[in-house]
């Protein structure tokens, strides 16, 4: 606070920098300002600007297959092409049919679709506020124009995929260790594109629940894919899952956003798919060593050689609370996160309705390196351009990738480290993401 001696003008500056950095009894009321904002501005979207059809009547038509009693994932079918995402989407979006009267309600699936955006936006700002990210950088939550058009002019099934992904990070934030992974799994069962998290996911639960623990969590989640896919294995198991799950996938040139610099000949490449494939398993496995495990203070090699004898790593359950302990907020989900974001950048191809998985989790990411407001402004708004651009240009992907590329740089060498080596806390744990 300014001293009350202090000039009108330096008392304003300091009062509007309190709220702003989170440090005023008022901060808490600018999410839900923003909030309450934008809820208006998805009404005006609806209102005003026509709805875009690209995937909604493919759903319904595969949904009516499936409602019809078809249970052959090889014969589902829409105007898009074949039934290409796992069950949970069949079963979400079978919600969606009987609600928009088979889907002819186009209005109607907007307006839910906002209620979505809402309600991810909600779950979203809770993340942040535990991460302690300061109410400077909530106004980048808002601001998408490419995220409101993926959410309600458009109704793509990644962001159902998004909901979870974000409601598992903050049940994980919590430390509610089955919600988060029921939570995550679910997501997953809507769309794949969520396992590029899983990496962070298994570490994050590993971390939090131990080795014991997160075995039962991970075969959770596998007994719930089990679950809703059933009536499609009993039926024709290879076709579920070589349709649920195809990672053979060929990818158009035509949509991509992120690679178009390349050239269509090298886009479609298999040096190129390899090389991205390389690269991606190389950089996960930096983070993994040099940043996810660092609450447990211990070597990869030394956790992962107990573990392959079915034994914790953990020498005693004092060292697994202690290593528990140190799972923060903060650090799950800057893992998760860093972890979505590094998929991203070696994805072979991106299209539009991706920018639900990155367009919540980049000012974060970039707050956690560069605190400063503008840096992260400017990047964000080089991002938000670039994802703007329809069809992509050489600019745009370079712009998209290089965004990606800077992001997951400042997160392996700016971001704050879980664990001090020198000088440690009580406890050894340090405050990362403190509002600085």
């Amino acid at each position: 606070m300014a001293p009350s001696n202090a000039a009108l003008h330096e008392q304003a500056r300091r009062f509007v920098t309190d709220v702003l950095g989170g440090r005023h009894a008022l901060s808490r009321l600018i999410p839900i300002a923003l909030w309450l904002g934008d809820a208006v501005l998805c009404g005006l979207i609806i209102w005003k600007i026509p709805y875009t059809e690209i995937d909604w009547v493919a759903y319904m038509e595969q949904v009516s297959q499936f409602v019809s009693g078809e249970r052959d994932y090889t014969k589902m079918q829409g105007g898009t092409g074949p039934l290409v995402y796992p069950a949970a989407h069949v079963y979400t979006y079978t919600g969606l049919y009987y609600l928009t009267n088979e889907g002819k309600n186009i209005l109607l699936a907007q307006q839910l679709f906002a209620v979505l955006y809402m309600a991810t936006l909600a779950v979203v700002m809770l993340c942040y506020w535990q991460a302690k990210v300061p109410p400077y950088i909530f106004p980048l939550l808002i601001l998408s124009k490419r995220l409101h058009s993926v959410f309600v002019l458009r109704c793509f099934n990644d962001c159902f995929a998004a909901f979870f992904l974000w409601l598992a990070i903050f049940c994980f934030q919590k430390r509610q260790w089955t919600l988060g992974s029921i939570a995550y799994s679910w997501g997953l069962g809507i769309k794949m594109s969520l396992l590029l998290s899983l990496p962070a996911v298994v570490v994050v639960l590993f971390l939090g629940r131990g080795f014991g623990g997160s075995l039962r969590l991970a075969s959770l989640m596998g007994q719930l894919q089990l679950a809703v896919a059933i009536p499609f294995l009993a039926t024709n198991w290879r076709g579920y899952l070589g349709r649920a799950f195809e990672l053979s996938r060929q990818f158009k040139f035509e949509w991509t956003v992120n690679w178009r610099m390349l050239g269509e000949q090298v886009f479609l490449s298999k040096q190129f798919a390899t090389t991205l494939l390389v690269l991606h398993a190389s950089v996960l496995l930096m983070f993994i060593t040099a940043r996810w495990l660092q609450p447990a203070d211990r070597s990869l090699p030394s956790l992962v050689a107990p573990m392959l004898r079915g034994k914790t790593p953990f020498s005693s359950k004092t060292e697994e609370m202690r290593v528990s302990s140190r799972v923060t907020p903060e650090y799950v989900m800057t893992t998760i996160l860093s972890a979505n974001v590094i998929g991203l950048l070696f994805a072979r191809s991106l299209h539009y309705q991706f920018y639900a998985y990155l367009a919540w989790a980049t000012p974060y990411l970039l707050w956690t390196a560069w605190p400063d407001a503008p840096v992260t402004y400017l990047l964000w708004g080089i991002q938000e351009a670039a994802w703007n651009v329809f069809p992509s240009t050489d600019i745009s992907s370079t712009a998209v990738v290089n965004v990606l590329v800077i992001t997951v740089a400042a997160v392996f060498f700016g971001a704050p480290r879980p664990v001090v080596k020198s000088g440690p806390r009580r406890g050894g744990v340090k405050e990362p993401g403190k509002i600085r």
